[in-house]
């Protein structure tokens, strides 16, 4: 990557959440930050809005901003819906795929292709640990959090001898809105308390804060890693070290 110019970062997601909190750390180190999401912007850089269940739009939007010269893609974007086996709604099934899965796939063929030939980038894919363990009811989040690691790897493979390197984080329970269902905040429950803070199911005993895990983003998608592509890092607080 060239000295004489800032990092240029698309982070998808960035109006709320994970996706917010990556895209302010990255902008006070300096990058040139566009953040992407369905809900307007929410900080002081560029802001473009899009649906990311409307692949389509996806398609042209990634071929778009893939001229632009990005040098660092984070795909935070994400949605979640229950979408239990027996009952599975095909509708809900497929615009979670779409959001989760296809969406950042596409940013990554047509960021990646401009980042490959200028020699440098960084690709950083949030997953969730839903991609190693799996929850009843959460079928197509299972599948789309597997797949993305899954497309990571083979990014990694792919694009390293270009000086491109792409990973992913896996955060667990994080305090965004994600962890509100039909307006219950399930980090409040009496169950979680019980289950994962008075019996130390979750060894840290507490959600990770957004900025918390963008830390660990902000740190793959920059100058500093030069050696670590294609490994999933968990952020989980120990919830998956343990029986």
């Amino acid at each position: 990557m060239s000295a004489d110019r800032p990092r240029r970062a698309l982070v998808t997601g960035a109006s709320n959440g994970i996706g917010l909190a990556v895209a302010t750390v990255l902008a006070a180190e300096g990058a040139m930050v566009t953040g992407l999401d369905v809900e307007p912007g929410a900080g002081e850089w560029e802001s473009v809005e899009l649906d990311l269940s409307d692949l389509r739009a996806v398609e042209a939007a990634a071929s778009r901003l893939g001229a632009r010269g990005f040098d660092v893609l984070v795909n935070c974007a994400g949605t979640f819906a229950a979408t239990p086996l027996r009952d599975l709604d095909s509708a809900a099934y497929h615009r979670l795929l779409a959001v989760d899965l296809h969406a950042p796939v596409l940013f990554m063929q047509h960021l990646g292709r401009g980042m490959a030939d200028r020699g440098w980038g960084r690709i950083v894919n949030v997953s969730s640990v839903h991609a190693a363990v799996g929850e009843p009811g959460a079928l197509a989040y299972d599948i789309a959090k597997a797949g993305i690691e899954a497309a990571t790897r083979v990014a990694a493979i792919e694009l390293a001898p270009h000086g491109v390197l792409a990973n992913a984080v896996a955060p667990g329970f994080v305090s965004t809105r994600m962890s509100v269902v039909d307006g219950v905040d399930e980090l409040t429950t009496p169950e979680f308390q019980e289950f994962y803070v008075r019996r130390g199911r979750l060894p840290l005993g507490r959600a990770a804060s957004p900025t918390e895990v963008a830390e660990l983003v902000a740190w793959l998608a920059g100058e500093r890693n030069t050696y670590v592509t294609g490994q999933s890092v968990r952020v989980d607080g120990g919830l998956t070290a343990r029986f």
